[in-house]
């Protein structure tokens, strides 16, 4: 909400406008009963926020966690709208969660849940309705049992009604990095911006799940140097530099990056601290915040993650010269490449690998370039003109349809 009243001061919007981007159009909160493999049946509570449509379909992640609150999924949910603006597609913004704890829960008690959730929003979703896609503790087979179900409900097959899909039933080409590739165009972008070469520049990736690690392999694929590494128990740092690939493999084995040879453990806060050209805070909300923003020492932070700096921390990083590229901006790949997979599977075609990534490549780097512009002419940080961006476009699009009845 302040984010929308900075943006919304700085484009003079008018107040009954802002009073609609300040609400969500409908929120579910659903009861998932689930057979457990126990035989018991257990209650989850699931959640699936609209939050806007003027400028097309809801779209947005599905995520499986113990901490999802509908707080949470509102702000995702609004932040989603302007991302999809930003980046130019016809969609709006939407997100939804289960209470859960997914690690703790087999293959097929998390098919019952999801199965589950899907039949309690049927009504709610569809191509032209609500697309999903993945998001924390979700993945492609999560998407699959997600078209599955729905498909069953309409007794025919409905690819489109999701994204971020396996390949053999209609996925994208490029999908599952998707999000990591448009972190590394944009701190590429931002790189060139402050006239730094990233050909041996150090990186700090605070989070290692598929953003996280997709995100190192590509960083170190331009010469980078990966100097650090978190996952939720602890981190892991070498000035020689990480093997990404190893990290990954050490942690599927063990659970963990922590422990990896030929580096030494440290603190997650540890990670967001140390020094480094590029920072990539690329787990959850709120990591960088009034206490910690004052240690951070890179020069360039991007965001893989979905609101990652809180308000507080924002002042604090522009105030110390910090290079922000934020998540609406940077992480945007992934509903970027999900909304090329939409069109794909509508028209039912299957594009290469080298359409999608030029695809994504060209339209990243027009929103950064368009961002920037915008910084620039109005003399604020990248985030609030990323806001301004967005949130002016969604503006703009309820203005000119109007409100019915």
């Amino acid at each position: 909400m302040k984010q929308i009243d900075i943006a919304a001061e700085m484009l003079k919007l008018d107040s009954d406008i802002l009073e609609l981007l300040r609400h969500p159009k409908r929120t579910l909160h659903v009861s998932v009963p689930v057979r457990m493999d126990s035989g018991l049946r257990k209650t989850f509570t699931g959640y699936r926020v609209q939050y806007n449509d003027a400028r097309g379909p809801y779209k947005g992640g599905i995520r499986y966690h113990p901490g999802v609150t509908l707080d949470e999924v509102n702000a995702l949910a609004a932040w989603m709208t302007w991302k999809t603006a930003i980046i130019n597609v016809p969609y709006g913004g939407a997100k939804g969660g289960v209470i859960c704890n997914p690690k703790k829960m087999s293959v097929k008690e998390k098919e019952r849940m999801t199965r589950r959730y899907v039949t309690m929003l049927g009504d709610f979703i569809g191509p032209y309705t609500d697309v999903p896609a993945p998001d924390v503790y979700t993945d492609s087979q999560t998407m699959a049992w997600i078209m599955d179900t729905y498909s069953q409900m309409k007794g025919h097959k409905v690819p489109e009604v999701v994204t971020g899909k396996p390949i053999n039933i209609g996925g994208s080409e490029g999908r599952e990095t998707a999000t990591a590739k448009g972190v590394l165009i944009t701190a590429r972008d931002a790189a060139n911006e402050l006239n730094i070469g990233l050909k041996g520049a150090t990186v700090s990736i605070h989070g290692y799940g598929n953003a996280g690690s997709n995100s190192a392999a590509f960083f170190l694929g331009m010469g980078c140097k990966i100097i650090a590494i978190s996952d939720s128990q602890g981190g892991i740092y070498s000035n020689k530099g990480i093997d990404t690939r190893a990290a990954l493999n050490h942690k599927s084995k063990t659970g963990s990056v922590k422990g990896l040879e030929g580096t030494h453990d440290i603190s997650t806060t540890d990670v967001l601290e140390i020094e480094c050209d590029i920072l990539v805070p690329a787990s959850l909300e709120n990591v960088i915040d009034d206490r910690n923003a004052r240690n951070v020492k890179s020069k360039i932070i991007c965001e893989a993650a979905n609101g990652p700096t809180t308000p507080e921390a924002d002042i604090l990083l522009e105030t110390n010269g910090i290079f922000v590229v934020p998540d609406i901006l940077a992480n945007a790949g992934g509903v970027l490449v999900s909304y090329l997979e939409w069109v794909q599977n509508l028209n039912r075609e299957h594009w290469t690998a080298m359409k999608v990534e030029n695809r994504l490549e060209q339209d990243m780097h027009h929103a950064f370039n368009e961002v920037l512009t915008m910084s620039k002419r109005h003399g604020v940080s990248m985030r609030t003109a990323a806001l301004m961006l967005g949130i002016g476009r969604v503006a703009s699009a309820i203005k000119t349809l109007g409100i019915w009845p």
